[in-house]
């Protein structure tokens, strides 16, 4: 009965530290596109994430409607990653910029490596 609690207990520690590995990434990712994207990045003065999430309900539609629409701060034309098929991961960051608080919700590939789309 101990081997099975010590088995259970350790799946249980590599998930969660599997799940913290996710959460750091997708910071980055989104950090890095907000660096290369925002007309002013050095205007924020304070960054807060959200639990990464994941979703299956955005269509292609959905997803270049937010391309298109894009946020005041950002700038026009901006390069995404591919329309991945499945899933995608979302990361919410509120942040202070130029004294707002202010909100983005940023879409990612399975992978976390590209933000397909924000709003």
């Amino acid at each position: 009965m101990k081997s099975r609690a010590y088995i259970i207990l350790g799946i249980s520690a590599l998930l969660l530290f599997a799940s913290c590995g996710q959460q750091h990434q997708a910071e980055q990712t989104v950090k890095a596109f907000v660096e290369e994207n925002m007309e002013q990045p050095d205007k924020i003065t304070s960054r807060d994430f959200a639990d990464l999430g994941t979703t299956r309900h955005l269509s292609d539609s959905i997803i270049n409607v937010m391309r298109q629409r894009g946020a005041r701060l950002f700038k026009k034309g901006i390069t995404y990653g591919s329309i991945p098929s499945g899933d995608l991961y979302y990361l919410r960051m509120n942040y202070i910029s130029d004294g707002d608080t202010l909100q983005n919700t940023f879409y990612l590939n399975q992978e976390l490596t590209e933000v397909v789309a924000y709003k």
